[in-house]
């Protein structure tokens, strides 16, 4: 709680990968784990730059059977590359990683993690899954429905957050470049 704010200007450009779904049990408490049934999670590829130097690549996938519409909101967002140029603006070591800020890409720093007021709001999805290392969960404002494009990665277990944030996602590679 005593963590200190660093910001980092980071270039983030997220791509669908090629072969962009794998077939995979849940693991979540709904009734897809329930039946045992295989779902497809999306994967993409989050390529880092800081002042021009390639700093790695993250692999994520997003979980569309739990939180289907946050889930649908990132794909759309990707397939426009809405998030090619922005910034991971809030950097909390032992905490999280945030970014997806429009404000990132061209505004003043001051601005950034501000967001956009005109875009659309998702509505929270919470689920029984945990904020542990490596999930992606959706930022918001204290609106519980007000989430948007900005999210953040969990670099530390945060169950404090379990509940109150709509998970959607987990890093499957690439947390040496999160830390």
């Amino acid at each position: 709680k005593d963590t200190q704010q660093i910001q980092q200007t980071v270039e983030i450009k997220s791509k669908p990968l090629t072969q962009d779904t794998t077939k995979i049990k849940t693991d979540s408490l709904d009734e897809q784990e329930k039946n045992k049934q295989l779902i497809e999670r999306p994967q993409y590829q989050i390529s880092v730059t800081q002042s021009g130097k390639k700093l790695g690549d993250i692999i994520i996938e997003t979980f569309p059977d739990i939180a289907p519409k946050h889930s649908r909101n990132f794909d759309s967002l990707v397939a426009i590359k809405f998030y090619d140029g922005t910034a991971f603006h809030r950097v909390i070591p032992g905490f999280m990683i945030q970014g997806g800020d429009p404000n990132s890409k061209n505004k003043p720093e001051e601005m950034w993690g501000m967001g956009d007021n005109t875009q659309r709001k998702i509505p929270a999805e919470f689920s029984k899954l945990k904020h542990e290392r490596g999930i992606i969960s959706a930022a918001r404002s204290q609106d519980v429905n007000s989430a948007t494009s900005q999210f953040f990665i969990c670099v530390a277990s945060a169950p404090h957050l379990d509940g109150q944030y709509s998970i959607f996602g987990k890093v499957l590679s690439g947390m040496e470049v999160v830390d």
